[in-house]
C-alpha cells in the first residue's frame, strides 16, 4: 500500500510540473482607464516606453510567450489612424498625439517580438464612450460624426450592433490595423452587447423595428453579433491569412437549467442569453481561431465552479484553441480562495489535464507587479520553468 501511495504521489508530481513543449502563456495589458499601461498621468514618451519595456521584461521572466494589448478601448487609437482619434488614455486628451511623436503600436509590437512574444492587438468592438459624463471626446470622434449610429446605456455610449454602417466601421478599423501592422492576432473581449443593467433594457428598439426582421429580438441581436464575427474573420484572412482571430468571452455560455448543452452553473448572466454572443456557433463554423473564456472564479465556486467550466469548455472546442482566462487580479480581494497560494497552481494542474485546452491568459498585467501569493515564483520555478512554443493552428498558413 505504501508503494502504491508513492507511485501515485510521483505521478501527481509529474502532472503538476510537466513542461509542455507547446503552450499559450499570455497576459492581458489593458489601456482602458489606464488599468495597466500607461499608468494614469504618465504622458511622457520616455516614461511610457520604459514602463512598457519593464512590463514585458517581467512577463518574459515569468515564462510568458504572448501579450494581448488593448489598442482600441473606446473607438479611439493607440496608433495613428485616419478613422479614429488618439486615445485619451495615452496623452490625457482624446485626439492629442504623443509628443515627441511616436507610434506606440509599432513600438510595442517591435519590443514584444524582440523578446519572442506574440502580439495580439486587443480591440473593444462596440464601446464608443467609456463615460458620457467625464470622457474626453475629440471633435473628429465617430460619435460626433455619426451620432445616429450610437445608443447610450448606463454611463456608456455604444455602437448599435444592429446598425450595418456601424458594423462596417468596425470592420474598416480592424482591416486597417491588420494591413499596416505586424500583429500576430486580432483579439476582442466580451463587450458586444453590454452586460445587463438591472431594470434597464438596451435601447435598440428603433433599430430592431427598422430592420423588418421576422426574428425575435433576442435572435436578431444574436444574428447581429454573428454577422460581424463572420465578416471580421473574412476581412482579417483576406489581408493576412495567417493572422489569428480570437475572442475572450464571459466564462459561461449558458446554464444547464436553461439549455441541456450548457454548463452546470448558475451564472446570473450568460453569453448566449444576455450578451447575445453564440460562441459555440463561431467555433463550430470556424469563424474564430481561439477563445479565451474568462474563468475568473475559483475551484469550488458554488455558482460557477472553475473545474466544472474548464471541463465544459474542453468539450466544446470544435477543434479550435481554448486558452483559459485566469482572474489573478482577484488576489487583491478578501475572498479566502484567492488568498490561497495554491489556487492558481491548482488551476494550472487541472488545465494541463485537458488536451483540448492549449494554455492560459492572465488578467491583468499590473497584478504581477506585487507577485501575488508568490505566483511569479511558482511560474518561474515550476509551471513555466521551461520555455514553450505557441501551439500551432494547422488550419492557418504559416507566417
Amino acid at each position: 500500500m505504501r508503494i502504491l501511495f508513492l507511485i501515485l504521489g510521483t505521478l501527481f508530481t509529474v502532472v503538476a510540473f510537466s513542461q509542455p513543449n507547446h503552450e499559450f502563456r499570455g497576459v492581458w495589458i489593458a489601456s482602458v482607464d489606464n488599468i495597466d499601461w500607461p499608468p494614469k498621468g504618465m504622458h511622457t514618451v520616455y516614461s511610457q516606453k520604459s514602463e512598457f519595456i519593464r512590463q514585458l521584461d517581467l512577463h518574459q521572466r515569468n515564462g510568458m510567450n504572448a501579450v494581448i494589448v488593448q489598442v482600441r478601448p473606446a473607438a479611439d487609437a493607440f496608433y495613428p489612424s485616419s478613422l479614429e482619434p488618439w486615445s485619451e488614455w495615452l496623452t490625457g486628451i482624446q485626439g492629442r498625439a504623443p509628443s515627441p511623436y511616436y507610434d506606440p503600436l509599432t513600438f510595442m509590437i517591435e519590443e514584444a517580438h524582440k523578446r519572442g512574444l506574440e502580439f495580439h492587438a486587443w480591440l473593444n468592438p462596440y464601446r464608443a464612450n467609456f463615460n458620457v459624463r467625464s470622457a474626453s471626446i475629440a471633435p473628429n470622434h465617430i460619435t460626433r460624426i455619426h451620432p445616429e449610429w450610437f445608443v447610450t446605456y448606463g454611463d456608456t455610449k455604444y455602437f448599435d450592433p444592429g446598425n450595418k454602417q456601424a458594423q462596417q466601421h468596425v470592420v474598416s478599423v480592424v482591416k486597417d490595423i491588420v494591413t499596416r501592422y505586424d500583429i500576430d492576432a486580432i483579439h476582442m473581449d466580451d463587450y458586444f452587447y453590454p452586460y445587463r443593467i438591472a431594470g434597464k433594457e438596451f435601447p435598440d428598439y428603433t433599430s430592431f423595428k427598422r430592420s423588418g426582421t421576422a426574428l425575435s429580438r433576442d435572435d436578431w441581436r444574436r444574428s447581429n453579433v454573428d454577422s460581424i464575427i463572420r465578416v471580421l474573420n473574412t476581412a482579417i484572412k483576406e489581408v493576412k491569412p495567417y493572422c489569428k482571430f480570437g475572442i475572450s468571452p464571459f466564462g459561461v455560455w449558458r446554464n444547464k437549467d436553461t439549455d441541456p448543452e450548457g454548463s452546470n452553473t448558475k451564472a446570473g448572466q450568460t453569453n448566449y442569453d444576455d450578451l447575445y454572443a453564440d460562441i459555440l456557433l463561431w467555433l463550430e463554423e470556424g469563424w474564430v481561431d481561439y477563445v479565451a473564456p474568462q474563468l475568473y472564479w475559483e475551484i469550488g465556486h458554488k455558482l460557477a465552479d472553475y473545474q466544472e467550466l474548464i471541463n465544459w469548455w474542453s468539450l466544446h472546442s470544435y477543434g479550435r484553441h481554448i486558452y483559459i482566462g485566469h482572474g489573478i487580479y482577484r488576489s487583491g480581494e478578501r475572498n479566502a480562495a484567492w488568498k490561497n497560494p495554491k489556487e492558481l497552481p491548482n488551476q494550472l494542474r487541472l488545465l494541463r489535464q485537458y488536451p483540448t485546452v492549449q494554455g492560459s491568459i492572465y488578467f491583468s498585467s499590473k497584478s504581477f507587479d506585487r507577485n501575488p501569493n508568490g505566483w511569479n515564483d511558482s511560474l518561474r520555478n515550476n509551471y513555466y520553468k521551461t520555455p514553450a512554443l505557441i501551439p500551432e493552428m494547422n488550419w492557418l498558413p504559416k507566417k
